[in-house]
């Protein structure tokens, strides 16, 4: 037996006899669907014996009854495009905007993220001009160190909150840099006046090396985490769908634009950041000039991996669950980040984080992955 919902469809966009080939307006067509979508919530379909034509080149329904139809432009009972548009569930309506508006947050959030781990990537590469493709493991070992140090403290009995993540961030900002100065020393120092090539496959082993090694001393297994910071506010709220801001969004986006601020201050206004500009301008120069360039190097490697690790406590206390191969898929991310914000540019890593994050939440609530 035919469901009225399928009846009514057909009696307003014919599927029969010679008007086949006539067919609705599209936005009708949408108006159509949109109502019938959300009939069920209504608490059942509309009555659907006399079904009101909706465009002008419609299936008559008098048809369907046996009268003969009339043969003027307009219908009986149709209505104007405007009045059908305000036949529609504004209450409705106003679900995907809010759907869209929550969608916004969680990809600013994601950006910010992703921003922080390609400030790294553009710092390096605007320096040196190599793309540090261990980079992303060094996020991935920050979000373990942050396990571990949390884990700690609480076993030590230090239940502040605040406390115990301002000492994890420091612990694990530390040891994160220690890593980034042995990368450097390792892995690219010693191919510095090399071919190009050289440094690229010396990054790739030392990110496979640093994935090993987690994976063998953590496990592969998933590693998860309670909520430290649960809460939020709420935004608005339109037919049961409430738009929230979490407390650990805000924290998030704080951070990262602090941090975005504090750099940028340290390249433009320090003696560091000159040096690190007169090294991006000619190596070979300021070497000559009596800038110290190895020291200025390593100390770029330094601070970059101390923000991989700050990205890596947020992204743990955001999502409460890490693995050992996070570092691969967030390095990649970030890294087309830098590029798409310009290598060498701060505020450009920052922004080509959030369009990332962006198009990485809006499609992934679109469409099914």
């Amino acid at each position: 037996m035919p469901t009225p919902g399928r009846n009514f469809a057909k009696m307003q966009c014919g599927t029969g006899g010679r008007s086949r080939a006539r067919t609705c307006d599209p936005l009708i067509k949408s108006q159509l669907l949109y109502q019938l979508s959300y009939a069920p919530a209504r608490g059942g379909l509309r009555r659907v014996g006399r079904p009101i034509a909706m465009c002008r080149r419609a299936v008559n329904p008098c048809r369907s009854a046996g009268r003969k139809p009339r043969r003027s432009g307009r219908l009986r009972g149709a209505q104007p495009r405007a009045s059908v548009n305000a036949g529609v569930d504004h209450r409705r309506a106003g679900v995907p905007v809010a759907y869209a508006l929550q969608q916004l947050i969680n990809g600013v959030t994601l950006g910010m993220i992703y921003g922080l781990i390609a400030v790294g990537y553009t710092m390096v590469y605007g320096i040196i001009g190599m793309i540090n493709f261990a980079h992303g493991d060094v996020f991935m070992v920050g979000a373990f160190l942050s396990l571990i140090g949390l884990t700690l403290l609480s076993a030590l009995g230090i239940t502040s909150v605040p406390l115990a993540l301002a000492l994890t961030l420091v612990a694990a900002a530390a040891i994160a840099a220690l890593y980034g100065w042995t990368i450097e020393r390792v892995a690219y120092r010693p191919l510095r006046r090399s071919f190009r090539l050289a440094p690229l496959i010396s990054a790739i082993g030392m990110s496979i090396a640093l994935q090993n090694f987690v994976q063998v001393a953590q496990g592969a297994r998933d590693l998860n985490l309670r909520a430290l910071i649960p809460g939020g506010v709420e935004l608005m709220e339109q037919n049961g769908f409430a738009v929230q801001l979490s407390w650990m969004q805000v924290l998030i986006t704080a951070t990262t634009l602090a941090i975005l601020a504090a750099f940028t201050w340290l390249v433009t206004k320090t003696p560091l950041g000159r040096s690190m500009r007169a090294c991006e301008q000619d190596l070979k120069m300021a070497g000559l000039l009596g800038i110290d360039t190895d020291k200025t190097i390593s100390l770029t490697f330094v601070i970059g991996a101390a923000l991989a690790a700050v990205a890596g406590l947020m992204f743990l206390l955001y999502y409460g669950v890490i693995d050992f191969f996070i570092g691969f898929i967030a390095g990649v991310k970030a890294f087309t980040a830098a590029v798409l914000g310009g290598i060498g540019s701060l505020p450009g890593a920052v922004l080509g984080g959030l369009l990332i994050g962006l198009i990485e939440t809006f499609w992934s609530a679109c469409y099914s992955v």
